[in-house]
């Protein structure tokens, strides 16, 4: 909307074409959605403590967790209220890119809600039965699927990218929505699974999604994608501007979520998280790369399903306990120092799939 008023002002008074870029916008989301979480904050974890929004502990875990009982949690909609917000200001909303990755990021985010409003209000400890929160996330991947492939004005856009190889591409045609599909929903429950901890799951995804904005910028440019030998889609570096504000909504809920945690962001806000970092690499068909920098994430869903897998079939665990976070808890880990170390894993990563962008 501000890009609007700013274009319209920009007849007037020249300075203020300097809102047309996208750098500038950018910094802006950052430091818009930071401010909004800072003011928004305080008084949303005064309502969910007064409607008695807390934390379910499960009694197996870890026993450092069971001090963390009745801690607001749905805190998600901190996030995504300053993501929103903050796109809609700043955002181009002509831009089609951008409405795709807003609308699945929200529609996760109220698949979330719901959870969390059948756990924590109705105490519901099952909350959404797991085959209604799969359907409801293959429909809304499906359909940003369907839209991307029947609204696409090039073959370049229907293709995967492999990494540190030069000038080398799969055409995916129609398989280009099961890749998005799996991509999208897969990384959604990837983060669910690895928000365990007092911030564990949002600073990567802050990370990713910087990394990301990074590969949007480039991608939608034509000039640096020739250079750079990565795909060029017109249009797709304006969602920059939403990896901004993811930035800057992340930075500012881990202000709160930080060891000790105040809040929690519950499944309202990690599955919410995981899908537009996944719709995000689609976009910037760098699906490859976001499975290299989110590798906590992939490990953390690896250890699930190695220990379902191997407790059915031999009765044993691999792990004391997954996601492997709290195995590494019952070692006797700290858990700031888990997550310190997570970070710092996810960091790692993240700069090797900066590197894909040179390394071919």
């Amino acid at each position: 909307m501000l890009l609007w008023l700013t274009t319209y002002l920009a007849q007037y008074y020249h300075a203020f074409n300097v809102f047309q870029y996208l750098t500038l916008r950018a910094i802006l989301s950052v430091l818009t959605a930071l401010t909004i979480s800072f003011v928004v904050g305080p008084y949303m974890i005064r309502r969910l403590s007064q409607y008695k929004v807390g934390q379910m502990v499960r009694d197996d875990g870890p026993q450092s967790h069971l001090s963390k009982a009745g801690t607001p949690t749905m805190g998600g909609a901190l996030i995504l209220i300053a993501i929103a917000l903050t796109t809609l200001l700043w955002g181009d909303l002509s831009n089609r890119y951008v409405w795709v990755v807003l609308l699945v990021t929200l529609g996760f985010g109220a698949i979330g809600l719901i959870d969390d409003y059948r756990k924590l209000i109705k105490r519901n400890s099952k909350g959404l039965p797991g085959r209604w929160k799969l359907f409801w996330q293959s429909v809304i991947a499906l359909l940003a699927a369907f839209y991307l492939i029947a609204s696409s004005n090039s073959v370049v856009e229907m293709q995967l990218v492999i990494p540190f190889v030069k000038n080398a591409t799969i055409h995916l045609g129609w398989g280009f929505v099961v890749l998005a599909y799996f991509v999208v929903v897969g990384s959604s429950n990837a983060v669910n699974l690895t928000d365990g901890l007092d911030g564990l799951a949002i600073l990567p995804s802050v990370m990713v999604a910087g990394a990301l904005g990074i590969f949007a910028y480039l991608t939608g440019n034509a000039e640096f994608s020739r250079y750079l030998i990565i795909p060029y889609v017109p249009g797709v570096g304006e969602i920059v501007v939403f990896c901004a504000a993811l930035v800057g909504a992340g930075l500012g809920f881990l202000w709160f979520n930080t060891y000790p945690a105040q809040v929690f962001m519950g499944d309202m806000g990690s599955l919410a998280l995981g899908a537009a970092l996944g719709i995000i690499a689609v976009l910037v068909r760098q699906e490859l790369v976001l499975f290299l920098m989110g590798g906590v994430f992939v490990l953390e869903t690896v250890s699930v399903i190695l220990q379902v897998a191997s407790f059915k079939l031999t009765g044993k665990r691999i792990f004391r306990m997954a996601p492997i976070h709290h195995h590494f808890e019952l070692k006797g880990w700290p858990e700031p120092r888990v997550i310190v170390r997570f970070w710092i894993i996810t960091f790692i990563l993240v700069l090797c799939g900066l590197a894909t962008l040179k390394l071919r």
